[in-house]
């Protein structure tokens, strides 16, 4: 197309959508343009030269073009596709939901490097470092709901003000840490943690977030973060994700002890 402006970024594909005969709508991520729809022409035919870069969970540099709002793709060449989610269900359903969180939080045209080298570290700690899905997920949950503006408070407890919250629990829906006894008793708002639970969500909301996923945590604490994780995160965003649903649905479900 002669005069047109092309624009090259790195973008990654958060979603996907099949319209007319062999086209797509891509939602990407980018890093200079934030989140953009981009009109993807033909890339469901085998001769599309950059049908690799329109997968979701792709991370490709994109030269794009701009026509009224849309934006519409030209070319593309493959970064990163994460192919060790490609060969694990579990985490590439797990993938999907990150990419779906990261979807709800991020706005049109607003430029989100921290979500987006959130997503992508995610997705590398899944990939490539093989890190547990258990783990992963309850810190990327925080973590994102934290750099999207919903910040727990979880330095003490909101009504005493004590350091080290006696039977800790998190209440979902005003984003607080509190004891057992204070706030009125325990409320089906309220996720029940541990101290090693409540360490680790410390140091997924306060530490380094170059370190994010380097924490262990037994079994039972590990659950009551991922349970308190997964309600804040519904909770505050006040909605449900199928892509959840779906992870969830691969689960062994767990039988109760006699």
């Amino acid at each position: 197309m002669a005069g047109t402006p092309y624009i090259v970024t790195r973008g990654i594909v958060l979603r996907e959508t099949e319209t007319k005969e062999a086209d797509k709508i891509l939602t990407l991520l980018t890093e200079d343009r934030g989140k953009v729809s981009v009109i993807a022409r033909g890339v469901r035919r085998k001769s599309c030269r950059y049908a690799a870069c329109a997968q979701p969970l792709v991370w490709s540099e994109w030269t794009l073009y701009q026509k009224g709002d849309w934006y519409y793709a030209n070319d593309g060449s493959t970064i990163e596709l994460f192919n060790g989610l490609r060969t694990d269900l579990d985490a590439m359903a797990l993938g999907f939901y990150f990419a779906e969180l990261t979807e709800t939080v991020t706005a049109e045209d607003t430029v989100s490097g921290d979500l987006l080298r959130l997503l992508l570290n995610g997705l590398y700690a899944l990939s490539a470092l093989r890190k547990p899905p258990a783990l992963v997920k309850p810190a990327f949950e925080l973590k994102l709901l934290c750099l999207a503006g919903y910040e727990p408070l979880a330095d003490g407890c909101a009504w005493c003000g004590c350091p080290d919250p006696e039977q800790p629990l998190l209440d979902v829906v005003q984003g607080v840490l509190r004891c057992r006894s204070c706030g009125g008793g325990e409320s089906g708002l309220s996720m029940p943690l541990c101290r090693d639970s409540l360490a680790a969500l410390r140091h997924i909301v306060y530490g380094d977030p170059k370190r994010l996923y380097s924490f262990r945590l037994g079994p039972e604490p590990l659950r009551r973060l991922g349970d308190a994780a997964e309600a804040f995160a519904a909770a505050q965003l006040e909605r449900g994700f199928k892509t959840l649903d779906f992870y969830k649905s691969l689960q062994p479900v767990e039988i109760p002890p006699k």
